[in-house]
């Protein structure tokens, strides 16, 4: 049976008729189609498969090891910067190994169409000893799957699977299996002992993982992903990972003349590396991301070759590649290329109008204008736009959550008035515990959790938090009479500013919450309303 399906939903549909139980995932582009494909599949509502969004990526991982732990096959979505945030449960996950198969998809995000940095995740695999996975096309990114959680169950580790923007978010047609495999049943055989990591076993799992690196650099030797096509001159080899060959093959329609190394799935497999240097003068790396192959080959292959890639220049340090840049590393001619046109205004992104955030940083600034020296520290998420005019309103952006626990620092260091705005799936996916060192030390701050009902900035998502901000924030110690809500709309201006002008005068932690729906997802939510009641 055939499906054009976009990379993620290649990744998506594999993982259900490799008897998928279910997907953990926090959304975050480009990794966030592959859970809502699952949330959306007839197959997985019939198989009662887990599909609800976890409150961060931390939690999915947990979680996915859990199911794992009990024998069921579990998918874990992020995007790059996810991997962060779940690094300990991850790194860690390679000590207490697996029983049922586990898949960490995680989409990185060259060029940074909506991300801090450019983060390579292949760099997590290696250093967490974990193999590692990189489709080249949509319908290797769906063989992958099953074959990734039999060779997970196999080894006992879980598999990163790496993808980049363009494979996650381009579509093809993908030949699918007619019959998904069955769920794994609950399985109580696995060492229980390994789960548990005292300083003892995590020693003796240590020992374990570690002596399994030359079976896993084995098996990728062995890999049907991984492939050395042999060309006909030997000047040039060529290594190309990932999405990176499809670029490749787009500059020889007619098959490429040179000695090609396909990699998709690591350790890398070295000798073959070494079969491809002894027959080539000289080798060029093309990898999406970082240069990960490029730096590990100048320590396999003899000195006496030269490794081209993005280290020596031929290809761009930074960014997306592409079958242009690809050309002009091979020394071919470049087509033309078309300058943007002059008659189209630029159109930076910006808050939706009507948006409850236009209205709270309105507030906001008439407030901050009797405060020359304010700092108002941003959050991750729709109202970062509040940075860009016309509200130029916030001075920080780093990373989830960050947002209070900056305004605490600065706080600290004698900066008044110190102001943290954050949204509200934001809070509960990684601020809520700076707001309880802030309460606990009683730290000159004020918190606006601008409270929109969604996960907006991914397509509006649920939101963890939703209806339970103030018992929340009452849970973790404020004092209530700092706890304030607040519409946010025009009318209610006057209230606003005079609230935010009270809260920042007081010597303490408060937290305003001005809520409002998305306006996206309130058409959202009138249209099937609609829809309903004429139905009905």
């Amino acid at each position: 049976m055939k499906k054009l399906l976009l990379g993620d939903e290649a990744i998506a549909q594999g993982a259900l008729d490799a008897g998928l139980s279910g997907v953990y995932a926090y959304p975050g582009t480009p990794s966030t189609e592959i859970t809502e494909y699952i949330q959306l599949s007839k197959l997985a509502a019939e198989r009662n498969v887990h599909r609800r969004w976890c409150t961060n990526e931390k939690t999915a991982m947990e979680a996915a090891l859990g199911m794992s732990y009990m024998g069921k096959r579990a998918l874990v979505c992020m995007k790059h910067v996810g991997l962060n945030v779940c690094a300990d449960p991850f790194v860690n996950s390679a000590m207490t190994g697996t029983n049922g198969g586990i898949i960490v998809l995680v989409a990185d995000d060259p060029s940074m169409h909506s991300s801090q940095d450019e983060q390579d995740s292949r760099f997590y695999g290696k250093f967490a000893m974990i193999p590692t996975f990189e489709p080249s096309s949509q319908q290797e990114a769906y063989d992958m799957m099953e074959v990734a959680y039999d060779y997970s169950e196999r080894i006992k580790l879980p598999v990163l699977m790496r993808v980049t923007t363009r494979m996650a978010h381009s579509r093809a047609v993908v030949e699918v299996k007619e019959e998904p495999r069955p769920q794994n049943e609950l399985n109580y055989d696995a060492v229980a002992a390994n789960w548990v990591l005292l300083p003892a076993n995590a020693r003796r799992r240590n020992l374990v993982v570690t002596a399994q690196q030359k079976e896993l650099e084995q098996d990728a030797l062995n890999s049907p992903f991984n492939r050395l096509y042999e060309g006909n001159d030997h000047s040039l080899g060529i290594i190309a990972s990932g999405i990176a060959f499809n670029y490749l093959s787009e500059c020889f329609p007619d098959g490429c003349p040179y000695p090609v190394l396909k990699l998709s799935q690591y350790p890398l497999p070295k000798d073959m590396v070494v079969k491809l240097t002894d027959m080539c003068d000289d080798i060029l790396v093309i990898e999406e991301g970082q240069p990960f192959i490029e730096d590990m080959l100048r320590g396999v292959v003899p000195g006496k070759f030269s490794v081209k890639g993005r280290l020596s220049g031929e290809l761009p340090r930074t960014g997306e590649l592409n079958p242009d840049c690809v050309k002009k590393a091979l020394g071919m001619e470049v087509g033309e290329n078309y300058a943007p046109c002059e008659d189209v205004a630029p159109r930076p992104p910006a808050l939706c109008q009507g948006c409850g955030h236009r209205d709270v940083y309105a507030a906001l600034n008439e407030v901050l204008k009797e405060y020359p020296n304010a700092r108002v520290f941003g959050d991750i998420g729709c109202y970062t736009l509040g940075f860009l005019p016309p509200y130029k309103a916030i001075h920080s952006c780093v990373d989830m959550g960050a947002s209070i626990t900056m305004a605490k620092g600065a706080a600290d260091a004698g900066q008044w008035p110190a102001v943290a705005i954050i949204g509200d799936s934001t809070f509960t996916h990684s601020g809520m515990t700076g707001l309880l060192d802030a309460i606990n030390e009683n730290a000159n701050i004020t918190v606006i959790i601008s409270d929109n009902l969604t996960t907006a900035m991914t397509g509006g998502q649920d939101s963890a938090g939703t209806n339970k901000f103030e018992a929340i924030c009452r849970g973790l110690g404020l004092d209530e009479n700092h706890l304030k809500v607040v519409v946010p709309l025009p009318k209610n201006m006057p209230e606003i500013t005079r609230i935010i002008r009270e809260e920042i005068e007081y010597k303490g932690t408060s937290v305003i919450i001005p809520r409002r729906e998305c306006m996206q997802t309130l058409q959202r939510h009138l249209k099937q309303k609609k829809a309903k009641e004429v139905k009905a």
